[in-house]
């Protein structure tokens, strides 16, 4: 199958599924992320008896893959593909920090390009988005349509992901560890400690205030922490990934022949990132590589449901999107400057719109 008629209008999606394995191999402990009040996120399905008969750990989450992948568009190899928006954020002390798009969050709608001096040209884009022309998007920030973006702080545009992934781990053992750590001395005994500190100290290490184990002063024992996930023989780490051929064909610009070219030029660009080598290392315990016993599949899902094996390799896909750059036109890079008086200012109004809806409340 020629690329180029993935974009005929009876194509859905292009499905890929890939076991992998973590480098300690079979039987081996990884450690998922970590999420606030939950730990790790794990679903329990249970049988008619109330016992778990299954479950699922996300090991990375959508948002997680893409903020791995996007950043490979600064390579020296991709760099030519798309613009480069950087964004110079002053500091108190004289400083400064230079942000990439390519690595904020929320891309083009992240709020430190939102309150830069950019804000007017892409205020401009994701109006233009809104009444339907993507390409000033396109031009400005085609990552922000490929891996989807939410301008939530002005326009309320929302584009969805055209290429999604995320990696579930089945049927895994939870565990928990525990730790001690054993200070080299003890510290309440060292000359120049008196009395009063050694109460001090003993007490802060009691209330777990201003912890002196924190500061290598006092033993520490941990106990109970999440100790990652067991793979047994009945476990399987999958990555799933999707390139939506349906979302892709909501992309519009003001013609045929602009809406064909910005199109071809954002299949090229999801096709290098559905392809492209993925990153071993997710975080420390948790380096997972394809299994070379079970092979990815690929498959091209039409709207009937029908499904046709799909191949494509990643040099192939980036050769197709070097020319749907070069015929899109790739945009202008540009450099901006943070501007706190507009953040500090959209803070100010998001403040007071609150207190006149809790006033407003307060009325009735």
């Amino acid at each position: 199958m020629e690329i180029k008629s993935l974009l005929d209008a009876n194509n859905a999606a292009i499905v890929m599924r890939q076991h992998l394995k973590p480098v300690e191999g079979d039987h081996a402990v990884v450690f998922p992320p970590t999420f606030a009040e939950i730990g790790y996120n794990i679903d329990e399905f249970r049988d008619a008896d109330g016992r778990v008969a299954k479950n699922v750990c996300l090991m990375d989450s959508v948002g997680s893959q893409a903020n791995r992948t996007e950043p490979i568009f600064k390579n020296d190899r991709y760099a030519e593909l798309v613009p480069h928006i950087t964004i110079t954020v002053k500091k108190n002390d004289g400083t400064a920090e230079t942000v990439d798009v390519l690595d904020a969050g929320h891309r083009i709608a992240d709020g430190v390009a939102r309150f830069s001096d950019l804000s007017e040209k892409i205020e401009d884009a994701f109006q233009q988005a809104k009444k339907g022309n993507a390409v000033h998007l396109a031009k400005l920030s085609p990552t922000s349509l490929v891996f989807g973006c939410w301008d939530s702080r002005s326009t309320g545009v929302k584009l969805p992901r055209i290429v999604r992934s995320t990696i579930r781990a089945l049927d895994v053992n939870k565990l928990t560890r525990s730790a001690a750590y054993m200070a080299a001395t003890n510290f309440q005994e060292a000359e120049g400690f008196g009395a009063q500190e050694v109460q001090e100290l003993e007490a802060a290490s009691e209330k777990k205030e201003a912890k002196a184990s924190t500061l290598g002063l006092a033993n520490a024992l941990a106990n109970q922490n999440p100790g990652g996930v067991l793979l047994d023989e009945n476990s399987e780490l999958l990555r799933e990934a999707v390139l939506s051929l349906s979302a892709l064909r909501r992309l519009a610009g003001d013609s045929e022949e602009a809406t064909a070219s910005l199109r071809a030029y954002i299949l090229g660009l999801a096709l290098v990132a559905f392809t492209a080598p993925q990153d071993t290392f997710l975080r420390m315990g948790c380096e997972l590589t394809p299994d070379p016993e079970k092979p990815a599949t690929w498959e091209v899902v039409r709207n009937d449901g029908t499904r046709t094996d799909f191949t494509v390799t990643h040099d192939d896909a980036l050769a197709f999107a070097l020319e749907a750059a070069r015929d899109f036109g790739v945009g202008e890079s540009l450099t901006a400057t943070f501007d706190p008086a507009a953040a500090k200012k959209a803070l100010k109004d998001a403040k007071d719109k609150k207190d006149k809806k809790k006033a407003t409340r307060k009325g009735k």
